[in-house]
């Protein structure tokens, strides 16, 4: 029978072995290396009369030698990265071979360059945690002829520890490699989960980081690594709440329009929402939160005109508006356009580079959460079982000792105290099965 292959497919960017990122063609092979590794593959295949759609890995050193790892008699979750550059559609010829039909030709031509990257439900900022949970809301690209994605959950799905907590996969294909991972930088702007974690922020450095743009970066790089690609956690910028605040107040007057239009007096000026009170100036309080931090702006003005009042920040905003996924708006004379949209629950902006997600509470309402001390407990990350318990009501502990082991989609998770203190509580017993952000262990009062 007649064996062919279909080029190669880049896998170096991994983490802990597992890949994170994957592209047609290699930056690191050149045309001859291509040819020998081709031609390696296929003889493998005749070698065992192999008879199927398979992956032959191999591993490459520095000076371009490769060798042989092994065979994946199947196709893998990176497959859509060949399809995109061949136009062959792999499982549809699984089923032809199957069926007895020939092979397309003896050699498959490779256009442009396409990406691959997994969206996961997982926290990088808690070690790649796997997430669980609900997604209450679930924005993906728009499929078009150079932008695919794969996947099997919808908003308002449950990601589940049982499964794979893999949310969808985002493929690219450009005419060269810099144009593929700007159309990846692009996709994965429109992404947006909210509900269990994800590593979408993540991912979005990966792809400009310099050793990635450039096509040099080997197996263990990103473990090696790995605070080079982190999210790192800021707080946002006046510019960034102006933006935030724009949209919300924007939806506000929306929404109270579209109120107004429903209502037995649509033309009322009463139906406006832009704060206004007979014999003073008119003025709306908005509350936001991030990352536990409150924010409560003073906003003057309405329709896409403001002046946002926040701690010693005095801003203006001009001619904001929204169209689609977009607000463009100047913000103290600098024209600025971001992708945003804005909901009773939350606010979602993203500049290209950096997103940022607020939500949106009452500016006079203080949760428990954020008036009493919140260190003295420690919480299941996620739904598993306890399988290890160091501490009893009465012991003293220290900041960062672990006090307990739970094990969850086949991790062995170190819980440990938030500070020093006395255990008050042990609300659980080993091989006990918790729920995420249950309190298991309580200290006393500081």
């Amino acid at each position: 029978g007649n064996a062919i292959h279909l080029g190669e497919r880049e896998c170096s960017a991994q983490r802990r072995y597992q890949k994170v990122m994957e592209e047609s063609p290699s930056p690191f092979l050149d045309a001859a290396s291509r040819q020998r590794m081709g031609e390696a593959a296929v003889m493998a295949a005749r070698a065992i009369d192999y008879r199927n759609a398979g992956t032959v890995e191999f591993i490459v050193n520095g000076d371009g030698g490769f060798y042989f790892m092994e065979i994946n008699t199947r196709l893998q979750v990176e497959h859509p990265v060949t399809e995109m550059v061949t136009g062959l559609d792999l499982v549809e010829w699984q089923l032809r071979v199957a069926a007895g039909e020939p092979l397309p030709a003896l050699s498959v031509p490779s256009h442009g360059h396409a990406i691959e990257v997994r969206l996961y439900a997982e926290d990088p900022e808690r070690e790649f945690l796997p997430g669980s949970g609900r997604i209450e809301r679930l924005r993906l690209p728009t499929t078009q002829p150079n932008v695919r994605v794969d996947s099997g959950v919808i908003e308002g799905d449950l990601v589940s520890v049982h499964y794979d907590p893999m949310i969808a996969k985002l493929i690219v294909h450009g005419a060269d490699r810099g144009e593929a991972l700007a159309k990846m930088a692009d996709a994965l702007a429109d992404c947006e989960v909210v509900g269990p974690s994800s590593n979408v922020a993540f991912l979005e450095r990966l792809i400009r980081h310099p050793r990635v743009r450039a096509g040099n970066i080997h197996t263990g790089y990103l473990d090696q690594h790995l605070d080079e690609v982190l999210p790192t956690p800021l707080p946002p910028s006046a510019a960034h709440l102006a933006l935030t605040a724009s949209v919300a107040l924007l939806a506000d007057e929306r929404q109270a329009m579209q109120q107004a239009h429903r209502s037995s007096e649509p033309d009322s000026p009463w139906a406006i929402a832009d704060g206004w009170r007979l014999g003073h100036a008119s003025y709306r309080l908005l509350g936001l939160a991030h990352r536990g931090e409150r924010y409560q702006l003073t906003c003057h003005g309405s329709a896409g005109n403001y002046c946002i009042e926040w701690a010693a920040e005095q801003l203006t905003v001009e001619a904001a508006q929204v169209a689609g996924h977009w607000l463009s708006a100047r913000v103290n004379g600098v024209a600025l356009r971001v992708r945003a949209h804005a909901d009773s629950a939350s606010v979602f902006i993203h500049d290209g580079e950096h997103r940022l997600r607020m939500a949106r509470v009452h500016p006079f309402h203080f949760g428990e959460d954020e008036v009493a001390h919140t260190g003295n407990r420690v919480l299941a990350p996620m739904p598993g079982k306890l399988i290890v318990l160091r501490v009893t009501a009465g012991d003293r502990v220290e900041p960062g000792q672990e006090v307990a082991v739970m094990e969850a989609m086949k991790m062995e998770l170190s819980l440990k105290a938030p500070r020093a203190g006395t255990v008050a509580q042990v609300r659980v017993a080993v091989g006990e099965f918790v729920d995420a952000d249950i309190a298991l262990i309580v200290l006393e009062d500081a």
